[in-house]
């Protein structure tokens, strides 16, 4: 298809399309407008509404490989660089996405596994019986631990699972292991960070105190059944170029550096997750620069104190599955409440489908996806919901939200882009929403071995019948 102009002789005098040309720099490689429609990473969007209609939640798996393969090049390319001697594993925090497809797609690109909860082992276990999984692969387990969270992990280590690796978030988590597991064990150890000046809090709940570390070792850990090889850092704000960033990575390495001298097994420093994933097409991160500083200060530190330099852990999940998902509606009515505020309802809810923008006030990528022609107006875009804050009115560029002008007889869709960590989690996939308004239908979108493009259903429309179920009716 030819490339969209403003020299289209259809192009209205202040079309859509000229308003995102003017205001970002578009196109850009995910988004592209043939013939007025909107194109996601190649897909043609307008193609899989006519095929399922809408609402519809759609993820691209191919993008998920995609970011794995990237982090993976960027680690490895920095490593190399700083003449860094430790390895890079890359592991995906199932806590962003549970689905099986989303694991399925992770594990065929050589990821491994972190954990945050009991039910999160059963999964494990599954994906062990269906083959997409082997015992020999890493999975760290993280998150404060009920009694049949410590339970599962036991049994997993007792049947096999060598590179299961629990990370202590406190100090009586042991004593249970101690008990229950009957072999040698690898152990992390989580360093309970200090947060922002922002936060209403100063360190964080989770993980030992950095004071108490050492100590812990040497009178829990150093002459038992147990190895510890992993020392885990992370913090809320995630991985951004801040003082507070590289002062806490600081004060982790000192632990490690302190731990290593009496400890000969730790070996892994874990730098958990937090890179962030785009929600505004105006977004700016230097990925390849953060990654080569953080492995380089590393090497440097490492190499000031005469130490080998750890093997390197992240777990990435915002960063894996998000920029893979889109959320599509329908504009199903245009209404002028008053002389200022025009609303443009769509077919669901966005408290329901993506609470995150009702919850955090997080912004995601709008944009129009035909119509992009046809001049622009200012509007709110309206939920289903009774809620009165079951709406979308700022982008996170602009305190405000413009889409091409809706006329009598038009069919006009909108999607909301890289929504695909946490949101089906967050709203309950397929229980009993505000308003009871049904949880859209799924389609996953994959390639072939020829490069060619192929949808399949994942999940229909929620029905009556199941909510009335669920319901006890």
């Amino acid at each position: 298809m030819a490339s969209n102009s403003s020299t289209s002789e259809n192009f209205a005098v202040n079309s859509y399309y000229d308003l995102i040309k003017q205001t970002f720099d578009f196109p850009q490689p995910e988004f592209q407008v043939e013939e007025n429609e909107l194109t996601f990473n190649s897909i043609p969007l307008m193609d899989i509404i006519e095929q399922y209609g809408t609402p519809l939640k759609i993820t691209i798996l191919p993008k998920i490989a995609e970011q794995i393969q990237k982090a993976k090049k960027l680690f490895h390319v920095a490593m190399a660089k700083a003449d860094y001697k430790g390895k890079y594993t890359y592991c995906y925090c199932t806590k962003s996405s549970h689905f099986s497809f989303i694991l399925h797609e992770i594990l065929k690109n050589e990821a491994h596994i972190e954990t945050s909860s009991a039910y999160d082992t059963y999964i494990i276990e599954e994906l062990f019986e269906t083959g997409h999984l082997t015992k020999e692969q890493f999975i760290i387990c993280n998150g404060f631990k009920r009694p049949l969270y410590t339970q599962q992990i036991a049994r997993l280590v007792n049947t096999g699972f060598e590179n299961l690796i629990p990370v202590l978030d406190n100090k009586n988590e042991l004593d249970y292991y101690k008990k229950a597991i009957n072999k040698p064990c690898m152990l992390g150890i989580r360093i309970a960070s200090e947060e922002e000046p922002t936060f209403d809090f100063y360190t964080s709940r989770l993980g030992i105190r950095y004071i108490d570390i050492i100590d812990f070792y040497n009178s829990e850990i150093k002459n038992s059944k147990f190895q510890l090889k992993m020392l885990h850092f992370f913090i809320n704000s995630g991985i951004k170029d801040t003082i507070h960033y590289w002062s806490e990575l600081s004060k982790c390495l000192n632990v490690y550096f302190r731990l290593k001298q009496i400890c000969p097994t730790l070996d892994t420093l874990n730098i958990g997750g937090g890179l962030p994933i785009k929600n505004s097409l105006n977004f700016e991160y230097d990925y390849e620069y953060m990654i080569e500083q953080i492995v380089a200060q590393i090497k440097k530190f490492c190499t000031q104190k005469g130490i080998p330099e750890p093997d390197l852990f992240t777990e990435f999940g915002s960063f894996t599955v998000g920029e893979s998902g889109a959320n599509i509606y329908k504009v199903i009515e245009s209404k002028q409440q008053n002389d200022r505020e025009q609303w443009y309802m769509v077919d669901n809810s966005f408290i329901t489908t993506l609470p995150d923008t009702w919850g955090i006030n997080q912004k995601f990528i709008m944009l129009a996806i035909n119509q992009w022609h046809k001049e622009y107006v200012r509007v709110n875009v309206g939920g289903l919901t009774c809620d009165s804050l079951d709406y979308y009115d700022s982008e996170a560029h602009d305190n405000q939200v413009f889409l091409p002008r809706l006329d009598k007889g038009d069919d006009l869709y909108i999607g909301f882009f890289n929504t695909g960590a946490y949101q089906e989690s967050l709203s309950g996939y397929g229980g009993i929403k505000h308003c009871l308004i049904p949880s859209p239908k799924h389609v996953l979108i994959d390639r072939d071995e020829n490069g060619e493009i192929f949808t399949r259903l994942f999940a229909k429309e929620q029905s009556a019948k199941s909510m009335l179920k669920i319901l006890g009716y």
